[in-house]
């Protein structure tokens, strides 16, 4: 039998060409694209073009969802394997262009064999079965009282899903949530369809614009969804508990007028619609999901918050949408563009509305400089974050420290050439990353002049440079070198944010009045470390030492 004979001896020519070609390959091991702040974050030889995430939920927020990721990239090299980060889950299955793949873990990556090589410039579909662990104490899945909310900043999606987790890697997002027909799923972006299947319900959403893993966004619960317009038609929908549907109102209506006030500084609104994710958790901190942004509820319903306090956070929130959503850092280095413009627009509005001076807050943020710098280096050039802590690369000198910085620079360029940077800088990169040689450089054109220097002190001097027009302007030495992490010292909980000693002259309020959270004083709005915090995601809410 010939014919037989030779299709058989090509079979067994195939399996052991591919036996050698997995002998030749060396051992799996994670892979980064080269982040000084977190090395193993991302993944090189692909271009993420599209992640399409099934997730089904069953009730029980303790228990693992079952979940399907689909992944579209173009290579950028040929790729032999290909590895995606993803820990804190169980892989069942892996596809590549419709093919079982073999997969195992290295680090934390799940990397991928498939049978063939994928060429460079080519488009591949990655297919991973997998459970997603609602144990959040990382990051990732929040448990709330009635479901499931997401939190993965700064590195944390890669507990919910395989992905390329890194923000210089944008792309499109569709979800779909199955979850029991009493409860309600929400995602970033748009509704695009609702099914019902029996008992259960399918939700579906998709976004318009890139969004980075890290502000990806899942709401599983008892909640009302309320709708509004904002600004030019824009949808403003706000997801909160059902219960408190009508106690939220009087600051859910606030959002529209911030939106427009936001718009007047800096242009049009980036993305296809805004609102607020009000969850029953006590989490420690409020987040800026793209298009959705989560917020604890106790932040709202607790009296002891002043309303100026609690408008002043959902303007820094917003203020991210532009900043660090829109505009994305190109590496975690970057992050001082983030913090700094959302506390930046934060404490302009206080000024703005509640009569909170910028220039007193600017000139404590001054005092304490140095000593911030001391403790996680540079606004632009920040300590890596305590291994296993991420939490701690958000330290006091990315917010009111960064802030400082724009402060610096509007004042030695003027306000006339300070807002036109602002307007191009979101509008130049608006759906990218940019790094902050590409703010410098901007600035210097708008300017007209080379601002190298005064860039370079502000933003990598190990000393805060003087302030220009406040040559009286002082700040005080460190008085005793800060540990690294950025954890102010006997702080009980590495899930709250950091902050400095309260200001001189300013009442310090007394932390035991609210559990967990600090509350701030007319003239003390320093409220971000809040003890108690998850070990999760950080606080970006005001952080101004000073009325």
């Amino acid at each position: 039998m010939p014919f037989t004979s030779r299709r058989l001896r090509a079979a067994l020519l195939a399996a052991a060409s591919a036996t050698l070609v997995a002998a030749t390959l060396p051992p799996p091991e994670p892979l980064g694209i080269g982040d000084p702040l977190f090395p193993y974050l991302g993944n090189p030889g692909y271009d993420v073009l599209t992640y399409d995430l099934d997730f089904t939920y069953r009730g029980d927020n303790t228990k693992p969802l079952d979940a399907v990721t689909r992944i579209s990239a173009l290579t950028t090299q040929r790729l032999r394997r290909i590895n995606l980060d993803f820990t804190q889950g169980t892989v069942r299955s892996v596809e590549v262009d419709g093919a079982p793949a073999e997969f195992t873990t290295a680090g934390e990556d799940l990397v991928i064999t498939p049978d063939e090589a994928v060429d460079e410039d080519a488009r591949t579909w990655i297919t991973v079965h997998h459970t997603s662990d609602t144990d959040g104490r990382e990051g990732g899945w929040v448990r709330t009282t009635d479901g499931l909310a997401m939190a993965n900043q700064a590195d944390a999606a890669r507990r919910v899903f395989p992905s390329n987790d890194h923000p210089a890697d944008k792309a499109y997002f569709t979800f779909r949530i199955t979850a029991p027909a009493r409860l309600t799923a929400v995602a970033n972006g748009l509704p695009e369809a609702t099914s019902r299947r029996g008992a259960t319900t399918t939700w579906t959403y998709r976004t318009r614009h890139p969004m980075a893993t890290e502000l990806a966004q899942v709401s599983i619960g008892d909640s009302a969804v309320v709708h509004r317009e904002g600004p030019h038609g824009l949808p403003v929908r706000d997801v909160v508990p059902a219960a408190d549907r009508e106690r939220l109102e009087p600051w859910l209506k606030k959002t529209p007028g911030q939106l427009r006030w936001m718009e007047q500084q800096v242009g049009p609104y980036p993305f296809e619609t805004y609102g607020m994710l009000i969850a029953g958790a006590d989490t420690g901190f409020e987040l800026e999901t793209q298009t959705l942004t989560l917020f604890e509820r106790s932040l709202f319903t607790r009296p002891e918050y002043p309303a100026w306090y609690v408008d002043a956070v959902m303007v820094h929130e917003l203020a991210h949408q532009w900043f660090g959503n829109s505009v994305s850092p190109r590496t975690w280095s970057d992050l001082w563009l983030n913090e700094g413009h959302a506390t930046w627009y934060e404490a302009r509005y206080a000024q703005e509305f509640a009569k909170k001076s910028l220039e007193s807050r600017m000139r404590n943020a001054y005092l304490r400089s140095d000593t911030w710098r001391a403790a996680g280096g540079p606004p632009a050039a920040p300590e890596p974050p305590t291994s296993g802590h991420q939490i701690s690369l958000f330290r006091p000198v990315v917010y009111d420290g960064s802030a400082l910085v724009l402060y610096a620079l509007r004042q030695e360029i003027g306000e006339d050439a300070f807002g036109r940077l602002e307007r191009d800088w979101v509008r130049i990169h608006q759906d990218g990353t940019a790094t902050t040689a590409d703010f410098t450089s901007l600035a210097s054109r708008i300017a007209g002049r080379d601002l190298s220097a005064f860039f370079t002190a502000w933003l990598y001097g190990r000393r805060t440079p003087p302030m220009p027009g406040h040559p009286d302007w002082r700040s005080e030495p460190p008085k005793a070198q800060q540990p690294s992490s950025g954890a102010s010292p006997g702080a009980p909980s590495p899930g709250a944010q950091p902050t400095g000693a309260p200001s001189p002259g300013v009442t310090a309020p007394t932390a035991s009045a609210v559990p967990g959270r600090t509350v701030p004083g007319d003239t003390a709005p320093d409220a971000r470390h809040r003890p108690g915090a998850v070990t999760a995601p950080f606080l970006m809410g005001p952080s101004g030492n000073g009325a």
